[in-house]
């Protein structure tokens, strides 16, 4: 297979640009005829290009005025879980003056950028025929001054690229599988932690899985921290209280590629609702999280760490309709 990336993500840098005239053509000849897209709530699925372009492509061009993709991070290679095959995986940002209503988020009027993790699954022939989109449309409210919720439980902040500024298309992707062997290392021994101090085997130290100045990149809602010891503080503590019994890793894609790794659940965890969680008591409901989680590394540790939550389902399965509360 030559390189599978090349195409997808040459459809989606150009898809938002070209003449509305010319988006059925571009769709026809990059997904497949029964494409399904599972997108973040309130999206959820669509089903087939008509779908797609109608219910995400033409309201992000409607939204945005004069919209750009602008990708941070876009590798690709062979998953390791079912259902198999070959996928990509971005970190973007979709940017434009936010000059309309996208998805019940009412327009800033001013400059945006929205956040965004993607995977799609490729097909021999280029097409893309399945994908999974969470949009961070809690951030997107923030840069609008009508954030729903409490202060951020890290720092507010504007996802970065790599500091290597590498992340599109690395070129070294024999390491990928090297890159993933760590990744899935952590998250296994990351499962079990000490109620008291919310510490897990392995994961810092001379032979841990983090580097000492690790960069935890969180999605609106929770905010961005530095160091094992930020991470604890600004995320870790707060949702280990409230979801003590949450099991995750339940993924339906796993690549690498270079010194970069992606993985996703839709939904990956389960858990409880047992403590206070950003502003909303405990209601002892049973609840699922979509995630996804990228990754940079270098020289056997994880250097950076963007991960993307679909907040918005997670609120609606406790009660609240963010969007509705939105100021």
């Amino acid at each position: 297979m030559s390189d599978f990336r090349l195409k997808p993500q040459g459809f989606l840098d150009v898809i938002l640009t070209a003449p509305a005239s010319e988006m059925r053509s571009l769709l026809s000849n990059h997904l497949t005829d029964d494409a399904i897209w599972d997108v973040a709530y309130p999206v959820e699925r669509l089903s087939g290009k008509a779908h797609v372009q109608e219910a995400f492509f033409e309201p992000l061009r409607t939204a945005f005025s004069n919209v750009r993709r602008r990708n941070e991070i876009f590798i690709g290679g062979p998953n390791r879980r079912a259902p198999g095959g070959h996928w990509v995986a971005s970190v973007a940002h979709y940017v434009g003056n936010f000059e309309n209503p996208l998805f019940g988020v009412l327009p800033s009027h001013h400059l945006a950028f929205l956040r965004s993790g993607e995977f799609y699954r490729i097909e021999p022939d280029g097409r893309i025929s399945e994908a999974k989109i969470i949009l961070d449309l809690i951030d997107l409210m923030r840069q609008a001054n009508r954030m729903p919720l409490p202060g951020m439980l890290g720092t507010e902040m504007m996802f970065p690229g790599p500091a290597t500024h590498d992340g599109v298309l690395p070129v070294d992707q024999e390491d990928g599988e090297r890159t993933l062997d760590l990744c899935e290392a952590m998250l296994a021994d990351l499962k079990a932690f000490d109620p008291n101090t919310f510490t897990s085997k392995g994961q810092t130290g001379e032979n841990g899985y983090w580097h000492d100045d690790m960069l935890w990149y969180g999605p609106g809602g929770i905010g961005s921290n530095y160091r094992w010891s930020g991470f604890e503080k600004d995320h870790r503590a707060s949702f280990l209280t409230a979801f003590p019994d949450r099991v995750g890793g339940d993924h339906y894609c796993r690549i690498g590629d270079g010194n970069y790794a992606a993985v996703s659940g839709w939904p990956s965890m389960t858990m409880t609702h047992k403590g206070d969680y950003l502003g909303v008591p405990a209601t002892g409901k049973s609840l699922t999280l979509r995630v996804m989680d990228f990754y940079r590394c270098a020289g056997g540790k994880i250097m950076e760490n963007w991960v993307l939550l679909d907040y918005l389902d997670l609120f609606r399965q406790m009660g609240r309709d963010l969007i509705a509360e939105q100021g």
